[in-house]
C-alpha cells in the first residue's frame, strides 16, 4: 500500500498535479480556485482536464453549502436591486432597452431573457 500512495504522490508531482478532497474551508477554497485558473482552459482529454472537471464539481459543490441563496423570481430580484440602487426603470431603459420592453417585462407581460 504504501508503495502505491508513494507511486501516486510521484505522478502527482510530476504532472504538477493535487490530490483532491471535499473543499471544506476557505483555505482549500482559495487553492482550488487558483488551480482552477492555470488550468481552465486545458484540452479536453488531458489528465489537467480531467482534473479541472474534478476541481470545478468541488468549487461547485462548496459554494453551494456556503452561499446557499434563497429561490427568488428572477424579475423581483431585479426590481429589489433597482430599490436598493434607487433605479427607475428609465434607468433600466438607457442600459438595456427602450422603456416599453423593461416595463414589460417588468410587469410581466413579456418574459426575460
Amino acid at each position: 500500500m504504501e508503495r502505491i500512495t508513494s507511486m501516486i504522490k510521484q505522478i502527482l508531482k510530476r504532472f504538477n498535479m493535487k490530490q483532491w478532497f471535499l473543499i471544506e474551508n476557505e483555505k482549500s477554497y482559495t487553492e482550488a480556485l487558483n488551480r482552477y485558473e492555470k488550468i481552465k482552459q486545458a484540452k479536453k482529454g488531458t489528465d489537467e482536464h480531467k482534473e479541472k472537471l474534478l476541481v470545478a464539481f468541488l468549487i461547485n459543490q462548496y459554494e453551494e453549502k456556503q452561499w446557499d441563496m434563497p429561490d427568488v423570481d428572477p424579475v423581483e430580484f431585479i426590481k429589489i436591486r433597482m430599490e436598493e440602487f434607487g433605479y427607475k426603470p428609465s434607468d433600466l431603459a438607457n442600459e438595456y432597452g427602450d422603456k416599453g420592453t423593461i416595463s414589460k417585462v417588468l410587469n410581466y407581460k413579456q418574459p426575460l431573457s
